[in-house]
């Protein structure tokens, strides 16, 4: 298909608007039919995993005789049968129904806070949306009510969870109007379901990098317009377990804004040098950034949880190993000891436009990267329970608090 989109010679001696022109037409060309194999004019996406009764009692937590007990009372709807008499399995929201019904769904409580959740670093394709969508699934699985906010006008989180930016989404249900007109009370207006039972999402498209424009206009002599986001996000988060942030990669007025919206901070790094001296300073200029606001009277009070996390991490070459034992050393305990792997299976998820939690199952392969995206998002998971007081006593009788 891309092969298709035959390239003109190069242009010799110095590049023009029009051989810019070209280049962007052709590479659009290429996205639109990316995008044409996934969405579908008028078809919305849908999930439709579905869950056996062994798999749904471990998730809710009960056995399965029990769930079999409340459908007979008539306390749970009837399952879905075929035609043979089998149980068709259970969606997400089927489980979280019987979660409701059990209590055993893990929310916070009222008086715990909701935990806004930044996955930030200043450079590119260190694998930010990658985690944030796959951290938003692993807790809606786990009946966590999740919000994301994408904040990236290149509007990748967006794309994953159904919409095409360029077709779906206007400006005005972005971050966009919120940081141009000033005059919106909270970001309830943007706010979108997904096919995920549990997700909501504020979408981005590429008219969000308006507001990088917008917010350094309005910042002149009136610092506190970077806190106008966290606003936004304190009057809709109260309906939410967990928010995530996926903020642009780039030092711009939007990711100051995140920065200080956020209460919790996960930092993708991949295992090369660059990507690491990239950090370091990605975290000076966090210290500098929040010493300058503090002087302007908007100091900030600290995260409830700062973690560094290895990402696209190749355990097959003795570099990437190395670097991350290097990471480990210096960053200590402020480092997941879980990595993101790198995976084939993430590979081909990304050009479906999915996550591998929405690819069906099948082979090692398929299952060593699942069970390492598990195994990464239940430290996080752990991460946010803390900050949770209500769940601190169940986290030391497990042993982990």
């Amino acid at each position: 298909m891309i092969a298709n989109v035959m390239a003109s010679e190069p242009a010799t001696g110095p590049v023009l608007l029009d051989a810019l022109n070209n280049l962007t037409t052709r590479a659009d060309d290429v996205i639109t039919r990316l995008r044409a194999t996934v969405f579908a004019p008028g078809v919305e996406k849908v999930v439709d995993t579905r869950f056996p009764i062994s798999k749904a009692a471990e998730m809710v937590g009960r056995t399965p005789e029990a769930i079999r007990q409340a459908e007979a009372d008539g306390k749970l709807p009837s399952p879905r049968m075929t035609e043979a008499g089998r149980r068709e399995g259970y969606s997400l929201a089927e489980v979280n129904a019987m979660r409701d019904h059990f209590g055993t769904r893990p929310r916070r409580a009222e008086g715990d806070p909701p935990i806004v959740l930044a996955v930030q670093n200043f450079k590119g394709g260190v694998g930010k949306s990658t985690l944030t969508c796959h951290i938003a699934q692993y807790l809606a699985l786990r009946g966590y009510r999740v919000a994301i906010i994408d904040c990236d006008s290149q509007a990748s989180s967006t794309t994953v969870f159904g919409f095409n930016p360029d077709i779906d989404i206007d400006d005005d249900h972005t971050l966009l109007p919120f940081f141009r007109h000033g005059d919106e009370p909270n970001l309830d207006y943007a706010i979108r379901q997904t096919a995920w039972a549990g997700i909501d999402l504020i979408p981005a498209n590429l008219g969000l990098y308006q507001a990088e424009y917008e917010a350094a206009a309005r910042m002149r002599g009136n610092p506190a317009v970077l806190d106008r986001l966290r606003a936004g996000i304190a009057g809709m988060a109260g309906r939410y377990d967990v928010v995530l942030l996926d903020p642009p990669p780039a030092l711009g007025m939007i990711s100051l804004a995140v920065l200080r919206a956020a209460n919790a901070l996960l930092i993708p790094t991949p295992p090369s040098t660059v990507d690491f001296a990239s950090t370091a300073h990605f975290l000076r200029m966090i210290v500098d950034t929040l010493g300058v606001l503090d002087h302007y009277g908007l100091g900030k009070s600290g995260y409830e949880f700062l973690r560094v996390v290895a990402t696209k991490v190749d355990e097959g070459k003795s570099a990437h190993v190395s670097i991350r034992e290097m990471m480990a050393a210096v960053f200590g305990a402020d480092m997941l000891t879980n990595s993101l792997l790198d995976s084939a299976e993430i590979d081909n998820a990304n050009v479906q436009l999915r996550t591998v939690y929405e690819v069906a199952g099948g082979g090692r392969v398929h299952e060593r990267c699942r069970n390492n995206l598990d195994r990464l998002n239940s430290e996080i998971e752990i991460l946010i329970r803390k900050a949770w007081p209500s769940h601190r006593a169940e986290l030391r009788r497990l042993g982990v608090a």
